[in-house]
């Protein structure tokens, strides 16, 4: 079993979500008393979200990196970021590091298209849902990416940054999730992407009414999969 390098704490709410689902999954592959092989370094997310708002994203990747490289000497074969918007900097997470990362936009790109979906809506924060980091990660395995109205988009990122990193889940913020959700399934989207760790503390594939992308558990099944040689590593297409 390769050692999977979790590199989390942002929010450690979603962290640990990634720690149970692996152990999960290997105690469902293996059987018996077996756990996953991890090493976890969680950041402190106060000093990333403060370079988040304030737009310090190089800062953001080398923090990351540094992060990265200690997961490395500690002895993991492979890197998960347990967060979809810092993947925004995950070419600088790489940069000098003697293993791989598993980005998560392949291994959740690599779920749409087994489900025969081509064409997403995506949730997540405002960066992730605003900016084409993530969407054109997943254009390049030839998904159709639909976002949000402006309106929602304010809404979805309000409720992650204001409420669930905060671990507080509303049942009047889980009734505004289904309203986007739905708007975005009439607006054409064959599935939904819960793109944000969090999302999954709030609304289910139940709050959906076509199939969801739980960015969070299929990340983790993926490095499971990985990390037992029972799939390769996600890749996007040459």
């Amino acid at each position: 079993m390769k050692v999977i390098g979790l590199l989390g704490g942002m929010s450690w709410e979603s962290s640990i979500e990634y720690y149970r689902l692996v152990n999960e999954r290997v105690k469902a592959v293996l059987g018996g008393f077996h756990s996953a092989h991890t090493v976890l370094y969680s950041v402190d997310f106060a000093a990333i979200e403060q370079m988040q708002a304030e737009g310090r994203w190089d800062d953001a990747g080398a923090e990351l990196n540094r992060a990265a490289k200690a997961l490395e000497a500690a002895g993991a074969d492979f890197v998960v970021l347990c967060t979809n918007t810092m993947h925004k900097v995950a070419s600088q997470l790489e940069a000098g590091l003697g293993i791989p990362l598993l980005h998560l936009g392949d291994a959740t790109a690599a779920a749409i298209k087994a489900a025969g979906v081509r064409r997403a809506g995506l949730l997540g924060t405002g960066f992730t849902m605003g900016q084409p980091f993530y969407r054109d990660r997943l254009a390049a395995h030839g998904l159709d990416v639909l976002v949000p109205s402006a309106e929602d988009r304010d809404l979805v990122h309000r409720i992650i940054y204001d409420e669930l990193v905060l671990g507080v889940v509303k049942p009047e913020s889980r009734e505004a999730y289904r309203g986007v959700i739905a708007r975005l399934a009439e607006a054409g989207a064959e599935g939904v992407i819960y793109g944000c760790t969090e999302i999954e503390l709030l609304v289910g594939p139940e709050d959906c009414p076509v199939p969801t992308f739980p960015t969070t558990r299929l990340h983790a099944e993926a490095a499971v999969d990985y990390a037992l040689g029972r799939t390769p590593l996600p890749v996007p297409p040459a």
